[in-house]
């Protein structure tokens, strides 16, 4: 397995510089072809007008998104110039997050920015709950203060669920190219400690399979700490550039199961994270 298309998401009115670099360097690390996306829509003031006054307006507005949309893709192209592989981008006047999970299909990875929790504009930009709940592909955040693909150690958050697995499998070829691969189960309430070991053990042997050795083991717990502390403690011991994560959760509207983890994963500024649904 491999990456063979890389599709980055961009935004208007966030920075692009770090999902860019990431999405550059995964497309070289793995020889793969890169399609940039990005769509916005012309969102209406509040107290709107009528008759031609609406019609001018309206075309105004949407003239000003499809100027920015192209100062996107000259973005794009310039940070992919000197990248030697192929290089297409798809743009539209489009809620962004419906059209790029319609552009994922041509996608194996899809690389977007994180979200700040003080903003989000569906008519600007893809939540990444979003995507990675809806596009069918994983999803690679990068936090705004990345600056590189950084794989000498990567994290696997380990909860014997479905998404976990498959979050697992989908990372692959970047757990293959990482120099040191942990496998943490995260001790929630009622866990059985060796019940969570034998979890974590048996997804160590089946990655030596693969040619990539792992150590697994088991994050120690202390009272009222939530997941996503643990989870951080860990990525902080074993020094993590990567996490790769099952994400739960239907939908932006209903809470996130794990204490948040999802949610904290796609706001969190420190490390890359792989997430899977």
């Amino acid at each position: 397995m491999t990456y063979a298309t890389v599709m980055v998401s961009l935004a208007l009115d966030q920075s692009n510089e770090a999902r860019l670099q990431v999405a550059g360097e995964l497309a070289e690390r793995f020889e793969a072809g890169i399609i940039g996306v990005a769509a916005a829509r012309f969102a209406p003031p509040l107290y709107f007008t009528d008759g031609a006054d609406a019609q001018g307006l309206i075309e105004e507005g949407e003239a000003s998104v499809t100027r920015r949309l192209a100062g996107l893709e000259a973005q794009f192209r310039a940070a992919m110039k000197n990248r030697g592989g192929h290089a297409e981008w798809r743009s539209a006047l489009d809620f962004p997050a419906r059209f790029i999970m319609a552009q994922a299909r041509c996608a194996d990875i899809v690389v977007s920015g994180g979200q700040s929790p003080a903003f989000s504009d569906a008519f600007a930009l893809a939540s990444p709950k979003d995507l990675v709940m809806q596009a069918g592909r994983p999803l690679l955040v990068v936090p705004d203060r990345a600056n590189w693909l950084d794989l000498r150690s990567a994290l696997v958050a380990w909860k014997d669920t479905p998404e976990a697995r498959r979050a697992v499998a989908d990372a692959l070829p970047l757990l293959r190219k990482a120099r040191d691969v942990t496998i943490a189960g995260i001790l929630e309430r009622d866990d059985d400690r060796p019940v969570v070991m034998a979890g974590v053990t048996d997804v160590a042997a089946w990655l030596a399979r693969h040619g990539i050795t792992a150590t697994a083991r088991v994050s120690e717990s202390t009272r009222n700490e939530t997941t996503a502390a643990q989870l951080d403690k860990v990525a902080a011991e074993v020094g993590a550039g990567l996490i790769v994560a099952g994400a739960y959760g239907h939908s932006r509207f209903r809470e996130l199961i794990m204490g948040g983890v999802t949610q904290h994963l796609v706001a969190q500024s420190a490390r890359l994270v792989l997430l899977s649904h």
